[in-house]
């Protein structure tokens, strides 16, 4: 039996405005900034087994990755296929948002120009099914809510409602077995 661990991102201006960042590349606060140094130094308590961190593109994951290399020596691998998804006329726009939250129950939606569920659980599907592949290589996850609900919904069913519900915090660790 493997796992590995999944990190998100630290806090983001984006998360303080309640708005959807998806894909747009927005940065880390200083809060956040220190959010991925605690990360570091709890992989670094707990003694964490960790071979390498696979980290989304995007600023405020692959910065909170870059931190907590630094601070482990982990080695960083930039992996495009963790970007967030693609929530297309939504960026920008309130998480809260009632219209957002009906278009979420549509699996198949693209959000006008953006990417849908099933198209970014397949890509995150077949970074899972990687990993599986080397059980004895321990890796760190490092990108973004949406990614970590569809890591949640390939190990355990989930209602179309306990998926839109699922969130870890900023910079929280999970671990993950398979």
């Amino acid at each position: 039996m493997g796992h590995f661990y999944f990190v998100r991102h630290g806090e983001s201006l984006w998360n303080v405005e309640n708005k959807i960042c998806g894909k747009t590349d927005i940065d880390l606060t200083l809060k956040g900034y220190g959010q991925a140094k605690a990360a570091a130094q709890a992989i670094i308590d707990q003694q964490l087994k960790i071979d390498l961190i696979l980290s989304s593109p995007l600023k405020r994951a692959l910065h909170t990755a870059e931190t907590i290399s630094s601070v482990t020596g982990i080695p960083l691998i930039v992996e495009p296929r963790l970007i967030e998804q693609d929530f297309g006329m939504y960026e920008g726009t309130a998480r809260n948002g009632e219209e957002f939250r009906k278009a979420k129950e549509n699996f198949i939606c693209s959000y006008g120009n953006g990417e849908s569920m099933l198209k970014t659980a397949h890509r995150i599907y077949s970074v899972i099914d990687e990993i599986i592949q080397k059980p004895d290589q321990v890796v760190l996850i490092a990108a973004h809510n949406g990614l970590a609900r569809i890591i949640q919904s390939y190990f355990h069913d989930m209602s179309n409602e306990e998926f839109a519900a699922f969130g870890i915090g900023n910079a929280e660790i999970r671990r993950f077995d398979f």
